[in-house]
């Protein structure tokens, strides 16, 4: 069904879910590319934002970050339960993308209404700029459907380049050389070089993962 629909929410949705397994009890404190956000709060807004977009997908209002601004993300309220958790709130966000009435008519998420085929948009880019974040912060690699980028491109290219208050920060010079996720990292207002500071001392290393009989 999702070559009915504009865009694909499964692509992004199993690259977070695996980017999850590589997310140790130590990364919850690691800085991120999103300034003051730890970690655990880029999980805590990942939470919400998959709930909050697809009772937008479903046209439901009432929920938290749907009919007013999402809550401030943080550490302290991150679910315990997120390692469990957030895989099935993005398996469920992917699901209701798939229908082609949620790219009908409006949409509301955050308190906004736009037209449902930009909303999507914005719920795309919300998976694959938090995904690049997460990935960037743990030190794992990232790639995105050449498609859904291109699409996107076209989508943050249509805003302001000082950026929009909450939604993007000013835009990132990036060379049009570059590859597409680095062009579309750029518009919504991340520098695509950004690395984190060194995470954990070479005396502490991860624990070794038993070999498996």
């Amino acid at each position: 069904m999702a070559d009915r629909v504009p865009l694909d929410f499964d692509p992004p949705v199993r690259q977070i879910r695996a980017l999850l397994l590589g997310v140790d009890d130590r990364d919850l404190t690691a800085p991120t590319p999103c300034p003051g956000w730890p970690v655990a709060a880029l999980l805590d807004h990942l939470m919400g934002l998959a709930h909050a977009f697809t009772l937008t997908a479903r046209k439901r209002s009432g929920g938290p970050g749907v009919d007013g601004p999402p809550p401030e993300p943080s550490a302290a309220h991150l679910s315990r339960h997120w390692r469990s958790r957030l895989p099935v709130l993005l398996a469920e966000l992917s699901i209701a993308w798939k229908d082609p009435a949620a790219w009908s008519g409006t949409a509301q998420a955050g308190g906004v209404t736009l037209p449902a085929t930009a909303m999507g948009a914005v719920a795309m880019n919300e998976l694959v700029m938090h995904g690049w974040d997460l990935a960037r912060a743990t030190g794992q690699d990232y790639a995105a459907d050449p498609r859904t980028l291109e699409h996107l491109i076209e989508f943050l290219g249509q805003g302001p380049a000082e950026g929009s208050p909450d939604r993007f920060g000013p835009r990132v010079p990036v060379d049009p050389e570059e590859d597409l996720l680095a062009q579309a990292v750029g518009l919504a207002g991340r520098d695509p070089a950004w690395r984190p500071p060194r995470r954990h001392p070479a005396h502490a290393p991860r624990p070794a993962v038993p070999a498996l009989d």
